[in-house]
């Protein structure tokens, strides 16, 4: 009998590009992580689609009826990833803040992607913000949740270089690119339980593969 599969929530405020690139990563007959549900805080996000395609059931959340409570739109959040079932959440482009209590009821379970090579630029206009610094490496971090904003232990980074002629869009096609492999890759180790904790510092017990700049080196 094989291995039951860790049930995965993935969440979502637009595109859903990172979930797709989930999506196809657990259509692997070995990838330890099931992508059961997708949530949305709006009923518009793009993302949704993609996963009505591929037959992921999805749920939106609309912040907006919370009238700005934070904390009730998190017990709504955490209610519908419960009665689902769901072990692990992926965040992947989800543009709302969590509670410190959400986040401390899923310490450990909770992975985000950012597009930056954190500690560096945490938060919005990442691209830009590289750009205007004149940094020479850009790129992307997957790392568990913790309560402030982009920060938690790192599981995964991928550089790319920044090039003279860069533009906005340029640069945030590449890392695009890389969030694409990396995301799947950490979800897998944490799915697999090959993620320890160690204050504010992640072991993963797993080589990293060949061709990108990544932590572990493996």
């Amino acid at each position: 009998m094989p291995e039951p599969r860790v049930r995965t929530a993935v969440l979502i405020s637009g595109r859903g590009s990172n979930f797709a690139a989930l999506h196809a990563a657990s259509l692997a007959k070995d990838y330890p992580a099931e992508i059961a549900l997708v949530i949305s805080n709006r009923a518009d996000a793009p993302g949704l689609d993609l996963a009505r395609t591929a037959g992921v059931p999805t749920v939106v959340i609309d912040h907006r009826t919370f009238g700005g409570d934070r904390e009730r739109f998190d017990a709504a959040l955490d209610a519908r990833l419960t009665e689902a079932g769901i072990e692990l959440v992926a965040l992947a482009g989800f543009m709302r803040l969590l509670t410190a209590g959400f986040v401390e009821r899923w310490q450990d379970r909770l992975v985000n992607i950012h597009p930056s090579l954190l500690p560096a630029f945490p938060g919005l206009d990442t691209h830009a913000r590289a750009l205007a610094a004149g940094v020479r490496l850009h790129g992307a971090t997957v790392h568990l949740v913790r309560a402030a904003m982009d920060s938690g232990p790192i599981l995964v980074q991928a550089a790319v270089p920044v090039r003279p002629d860069d533009t906005e869009a340029a640069l945030a096609a590449r890392v695009l690119a890389v969030e694409h492999e990396i995301y799947p890759r950490a979800l897998a180790w944490l799915a697999a339980g090959k993620v320890s904790v160690e204050g504010a510092v992640a072991r993963v017990d797993a080589p990293a593969a060949a061709g990108l700049l990544v932590n572990p080196a493996g």
